[in-house]
């Protein structure tokens, strides 16, 4: 079905125009009686946040998303496009996608003036009525609203009180769009201020001009808590402006956490291939990123982003292709060990108080790395520190993993090299007594392919209750008896 190009065609289709807001609502509310999805790939936030969101598109408000980072703020405000209409009319040419039936800038109303009904109509679709802006300091009022253009005004011979000298900012440019202001308390107050009478009267003013252009847009805002009291604030007026404050959070369950992450990590057809992933891999990289987001050594103002989870989950995928190249297998199952690829995205995720600049990036990111494991272990295993080592003798007293501290308080030592062969990893592991018995006692489900992943995993968590000392090198682990590694020291 082809579109009116001209006014008189609008006109004559039936065309009646409406706002950006009355869009929004209509659209949700048929989207809502046919119980339609309204965000895609939004996890999380089923009772909580979407329908604080509209219930806010419906009272037609201004929205502030108030949250930490990684909480999915962007994201929401991108679909919102997709409660607009396809397409809307608009005068071709305009700079601020004037409505045909009601121009609100000079070259829209004089094109209707000259033109008449042959005024030539063009249309807008949905995806391009979006546009964001990140907010920093730099940011100027004629950036956002706009200034006199004195190259314009000496060309076209025009007075400076001419409405045309006129250079539009990014808003007027957004006529009838959703406009999005990321990280808004970076925005200077002065420049916080011209935004009063865009998000109250719906006008703008330009360099004292007499002049009201009623703009028609969806104002979304996004802040971090920590921007109020460390970088900037969000001035007063402006707040009370804003119709809707909603507050985000993380994910609320592990299990959340893992779905958010499988969804947005990406890894390609040839990782799929080669990398064997087993559960219990994302598990311990979510756990980690819940230890995080309650470490002493880590800022819980900034907030952990789920995007720490996902990076992590990438480099996972990253380094056992890279162990599978080197060592010319067609593929492997992800070890325990390799947590240890994922260093990088956990120090350029987390913001550190000065207890953790103290101890270091590299510790932190380890000693995380080891809470993580430690939750996880009493998840599937006794809890070694629960276990009595001695009868009411005070006589050495056998628990379930006797027989593999035993084996090491021998002098007995193993090494794990990161790069290890899946050959040479079975063989390694094979050769500490005890180690596989205990798995098939006490995990008789557990697949073949996945033995050798939960006999490393009882090495480690026994390392983090401090029954095995492990030691990281450049090569790899080593795992040996504690007593004896203290003595050694």
């Amino acid at each position: 079905m082809s579109r009116p190009t001209t006014l008189g065609e609008l006109k004559a289709s039936g065309y009646e125009p409406k706002n950006i807001r009355e869009e929004l609502k209509s659209n949700l509310r048929r989207r809502l009686a046919a119980k339609e999805p309204i965000f895609t790939g939004i996890l999380g936030y089923e009772n909580t946040v979407i329908p604080d969101f509209e219930r806010a598109i419906l009272s037609g408000h201004s929205i502030n998303l108030l949250g930490l980072r990684g909480q999915a703020k962007t994201k929401m405000a991108r679909q919102l496009t997709g409660l607009l209409d396809e397409y809307i009319p608009y005068i071709a040419g305009s700079e601020v996608n004037d409505e045909p039936m009601y121009p609100l800038s000079y070259f829209g109303k004089q094109q209707v003036k000259d033109h008449g009904d042959n005024t030539p109509i063009a249309w807008l679709h949905r995806d391009e009525r979006y546009v964001e802006k990140l907010a920093t300091p730099d940011v100027s009022v004629a950036d956002l609203i706009g200034d006199v253009d004195p190259i314009k005004a000496i060309n076209e011979k025009l007075s400076y009180n001419d409405e045309r000298v006129i250079h539009y900012g990014i808003i007027p440019r957004a006529n009838r769009c959703i406009f999005v202001i990321n990280e808004l308390p970076d925005l200077q107050p002065r420049i916080q201020v011209a935004l009063f009478n865009i998000l109250q009267e719906g006008d703008i003013q330009i360099r004292g001009f007499k002049m009201r252009l009623a703009l028609d847009m969806q104002f979304v805002f996004t802040a971090n808590p920590e921007d109020y009291t460390n970088r900037g604030s969000i001035v007063t007026p402006l707040k009370d402006r804003i119709g809707s404050q909603i507050l985000t959070h993380y994910p609320k369950t592990l299990a959340m956490s893992k779905s958010i992450t499988a969804q947005e990590a990406k890894h390609d057809a040839d990782q799929e291939k080669v990398v064997v992933m087993h559960d219990l891999i994302p598990t311990l990289i979510e756990r980690l990123v819940i230890e995080a987001r309650t470490s002493e050594f880590v800022d819980a103002k900034s907030g952990v982003s789920a995007r720490l989870g996902i990076s992590a989950l990438e480099n996972i995928y990253s380094g056992v292709e890279r162990r599978v190249t080197i060592n010319g297998d067609k593929k492997s199952l992800v070890r325990i060990s390799d947590l240890a690829s994922i260093i990088p995205a956990i120090t350029g995720k987390i913001e550190m108080v000065y207890e953790g600049e103290q101890e270091g990036p590299l510790n932190v990111a380890y000693q995380l790395i080891g809470k993580a494991i430690r939750a996880e272990f009493v998840q599937h295993f006794e809890n070694p520190e629960r276990l009595k080592t001695k009868d009411a003798d005070g006589n050495a007293q056998e628990n379930a993993f006797s027989r593999i501290t035993d084996w090491f308080e021998r002098g007995k030592t193993i090494e794990l090299p990161s790069d290890a062969s899946d050959k040479e990893y079975q063989r390694i592991l094979n050769g500490v007594d005890g180690l596989a018995l205990f798995i098939d006692e006490n995990m008789s489900d557990v697949r073949p392919l996945d033995k050798h992943l939960w006999m490393e995993f009882v090495l480690h968590g026994l390392a983090e209750y401090s029954k095995l000392s492990k030691n990281q090198m450049d090569e790899g682990l080593e795992f040996k008896d504690l007593f004896g590694s203290m003595l050694n020291f």
